[in-house]
């Protein structure tokens, strides 16, 4: 199979419906080979985005290049891109084969092409060995394969994802979603993908954008976004955030009667204070340099106990903990200390 990857850089795009704005003033830049994610909650644009890339749709104004040409107003047959479904769009009349040749049908591809990427397709998602059954006869993991089959054999400069695993269930969905990534790697092709799951967009995406509203609000590598939100939201959708309104005044955080530690340096001035519930340390026997609370609440997650604590009348956090056999989550009420390293700590100043 021969793939030839293309980047995409979409450019002051902006969509709407009548009156109501989709997108504003959209700018991304996805490189050649990328495995790149739209990230954010329903109704902040990014499937609509992924569908103007698709061609379904063209956008009020800026540009969209595929591979440096300009396929702003190009409709969808004419772009070499691979669209994947939600809900895997497969003929439930055909063979797995059928359903994969069915895109090199519509492009006139000759018989023994057709047969050769049909087969190539399969054997890419090791289902070659099911290619005269019918949907119905598959697994929904088998059926998700299926379609990524059918997008791969057109040999597409670029593989859209629009939600490829929300149908799957949470068990099938890590195994699924590990051969997604490992085949995009294998195959250095262009891709990108649209969720509103947290989880997945850091597990796959090498960079990603997190969309509300239609527009971006940040852009990088997961481990960036979710160690340096930009913004408040950012810093809540890319995971659990103590979140806290407050000042800095004299090398330390006020807030709600409480005072926290900061980042060595940190200019004085209204701020939010966002910090992750694993940047807490629980200390069985407080200290004098902890902070105290008592727990109000814990949750057994399984590989880890989140605990829900009161510093005082007014300050709650959430701070969470490794689970390790043979113990059990402290009780409501017990006293505990809470040590804040200032490493772990985010001023956002917007």
């Amino acid at each position: 199979m021969t793939i030839h990857a293309a980047g995409v850089e979409i450019e002051n795009v902006s969509f709407g419906y009548g009156t109501t704005p989709v997108l504003q003033d959209v700018s991304l830049s996805i490189a050649k080979g990328e495995f790149f994610a739209f990230l954010g909650p329903s109704g902040s644009g990014k499937t609509t985005l992924l569908r103007l890339v698709a061609g379904f749709g063209a956008p009020d104004s800026g540009r969209i290049l595929i591979g440096g040409r300009d396929a702003t107003r190009e409709p969808p047959w004419k772009r070499n891109v691979g669209l994947v479904f939600q809900n895997y769009a497969l003929w439930p009349h055909m063979t797995v084969a059928q359903n994969v040749a069915f895109g090199l049908e519509r492009r006139r591809v000759p018989r023994a092409e057709r047969e050769r990427r049909v087969r190539a397709a399969l054997d890419l998602v090791g289902l070659t060995h099911l290619m005269d059954r019918r949907p119905a006869q598959l697994s929904g993991g088998q059926q998700q394969r299926v379609a990524i089959a059918r997008t791969l054999a057109i040999e597409p400069e670029v593989l859209l994802l629009d939600e490829p695993l929300s149908n799957l269930d949470a068990g099938l969905r890590a195994g699924v979603r590990t051969e997604l990534v490992e085949l995009q790697r294998r195959l250095g092709l262009t891709t990108i993908l649209v969720t509103h799951d947290q989880e997945e967009a850091n597990a796959a995406a090498e960079r990603m954008a997190v969309l509300e509203g239609g527009r971006v609000l940040q852009v990088g590598a997961p481990t960036e976004l979710y160690d340096r939100p930009a913004s408040r939201f950012v810093a809540n959708f890319l995971g659990t955030a103590n979140l806290f309104e407050g000042s800095v005044v004299d090398g330390r955080f006020r807030t709600a009667g409480a005072s926290l530690p900061v980042p060595a340096g940190s200019a004085p001035g209204p701020a939010t204070l966002a910090l992750r519930p694993q940047g807490l340390e629980l200390l069985r026997d407080p200290g004098a340099q902890a902070l105290p609370a008592r727990v109000l609440r814990a949750e057994f997650l399984g590989a880890h106990v989140r605990y829900t604590l009161a510093a005082g009348d007014h300050l709650r956090l959430v701070a969470e903990e490794p689970h390790r056999r043979g113990t059990d989550p402290l009780p409501p009420g017990a006293p505990v200390g809470v040590l804040i390293d200032p490493a772990q700590v985010i001023l956002l100043r917007s």
